[in-house]
């Protein structure tokens, strides 16, 4: 049962073949015997409450294709009941008194809420090990990241400990632990997915998604977290449109963009292999391979890493151990009561990113390296408009590498700022982008950690990359691969 795709799950539910709570049940019983460290906190009442409510909305033929259905959320989404601590020693205790809108709308739907996921602390980094709460395990290899920043969203999804999980994604933080830990995920157009209760880093870049086993499936988890929300600012207004729509429809013609810049030096050999040999199979379904150019793309490096800690040193002046949150114990005035609860309170990689944001908007400096930063920022958006004149979708890895070992790159910062070397302008431009699951790594170590392929479309072209992966996913076998328990 723990293995069923989130279609055949809801199939079942709707013939009352299994029940919300049984399939509940099963779940939190797997969370309890895993020792991924996946989940932040899992209330077994809650969850078998919601359960129960799934059943009666069933019983009273008032369902979704999703009631029932049992999901995880990222501890950056904000929950009544269970706590929201954003992975950080500042939030560790902190309970919510609202719904983020994107867990709002599952709960709409019916779905069943497991917990909350582990996550680096405020959705900076890329390993999970910037989490106050320890890092995750990838469960393909338990010396191995799961990739971050939504690690515990990836793991549990691998781990079968739910069947779909809410991520995030700034610059990476959905692809690229769904590369790493061989499952599906989406991060859609930004504005698509409301930002309010997510708890802020970036707020130009910070998008909401969906992780699960299946393209299908994140299809119909986006049927129900898209929607225009008046309490975001930068809330998109769009029609509502079924992302399943198109999955069946054929690949004959469509033109796959290969960005040279992609397949350059820094990418491991396995990990191109294992990438060309995808495109292959696209080639025999039916596409078109074009080389496009990304001028652009190791400038986004540095773009994004003075953007996203500028908004970052903004968004996290608010934990100041006054209104809520950790406060430190001993201070003798305001000013060093605010001074020692956020020395205390942050973690290192948190610290680094808001002085270095603080920097960088700090008179003399602001035009220096923030504006420009911002123009570099147009002009890879501008790259990517330009490619999309040749092609329909643009494809290449989602990492330069397999997921590499614990502790690893824990000392050098900037060695994990490179892994986001693929993902980091997508964002950027704000256009949606996917990871599917293509195979696995080589050598004794690396043949068990996934490799993940990366598909990127232009603007609101979500059912488009949906149909892409979907058609892949029928062709091969992949994304049905899970690690042994």
């Amino acid at each position: 049962m723990h293995t069923k795709t989130i279609k055949e799950l809801s199939v079942l539910l709707q013939t009352k073949k299994v029940s919300a709570t049984e399939l509940s049940k099963l779940f939190l019983d797997r969370i309890k015997a895993s020792d991924l460290n996946s989940f932040l906190h899992v209330d077994e009442a809650l969850t078998l409450q919601q359960a129960a409510a799934a059943d009666q909305r069933i019983a009273s033929g008032d369902t979704t294709v999703l009631t029932g259905v049992p999901i995880a959320h990222k501890d950056i989404f904000v929950t009544r009941g269970w706590r929201s601590t954003a992975g950080s020693k500042m939030l560790e205790n902190y309970v919510s008194p609202f719904d983020a809108t994107v867990v709002e709308n599952f709960n709409q739907a019916g779905m069943v809420t497991l917990g909350k996921l582990n996550c680096d602390e405020f959705a900076m980094g890329s390993s999970n090990e910037n989490s106050y709460f320890g890092a995750v395990k990838n469960p393909w290899d338990k010396i191995a990241i799961p990739g971050g920043s939504s690690g515990g969203s990836a793991a549990a999804i691998a781990a079968r400990l739910t069947p779909a999980s809410t991520a995030t994604d700034t610059g990476g933080s959905i692809r690229q632990p769904a590369a790493l830990c061989g499952v599906t995920g989406i991060k859609p157009t930004y504005g698509r997915v409301s930002r309010f209760g997510m708890i802020a880093f970036a707020s130009s870049l910070d998008q909401g998604g969906p992780i699960a086993k299946t393209a299908e499936d994140c299809g119909l988890l986006l049927n129900a977290m898209v929607g225009f929300d008046e309490r975001d600012s930068t809330s998109i207004e769009r029609e509502k449109e079924d992302f399943t729509r198109d999955l069946n429809l054929s690949l004959q013609g469509l033109k796959i963009g290969i960005p040279r810049e992609y397949f350059g030096a820094g990418l491991s050999a396995d990990v191109e292999q294992a990438v060309r040999t995808a495109l292959k199979e696209y080639e025999k379904l039916g596409a078109t391979l074009v080389d496009i150019s990304l001028p652009k793309t190791e400038l986004s490096i540095p773009t994004y890493y003075v953007i996203a800690p500028a908004e970052a040193s903004s968004n996290l002046s608010r934990f100041d151990g006054v209104r809520y949150g950790f406060r430190a114990k001993d201070y003798t005035d305001l000013s060093d009561m605010y001074c020692k609860t956020r020395a205390q309170g942050f973690g290192d990689e948190v610290k680094r990113r808001i002085l270095v944001g603080a920097y960088v908007l700090s008179h003399g400096y602001y035009d220096a390296y923030y504006l420009q930063a911002q123009k570099i920022r147009r002009l890879i958006a501008q790259d990517f408009q330009q490619a999309f004149t040749q092609c329909d979708v643009i494809m290449g890895p989602v990492a330069p590498t397999v997921a590499w070992d614990l502790g690893d790159k824990a000392d050098d910062p900037i060695a994990n700022y490179l892994a986001d070397i693929f993902t980091l302008s997508t964002s950027l431009a704000g256009l949606p982008g996917m990871s599917i699951p293509c195979g696995f790594g080589q050598g004794e170590k690396n043949a068990k950690r996934p490799v993940g392929l990366q598909i990127i479309g232009n603007y609101f072209a979500e059912a488009k990359l949906l149909n892409v992966a979907h058609q892949y996913q029928q062709a091969t076998d992949w994304h049905l691969r899970q690690p042994t328990e």
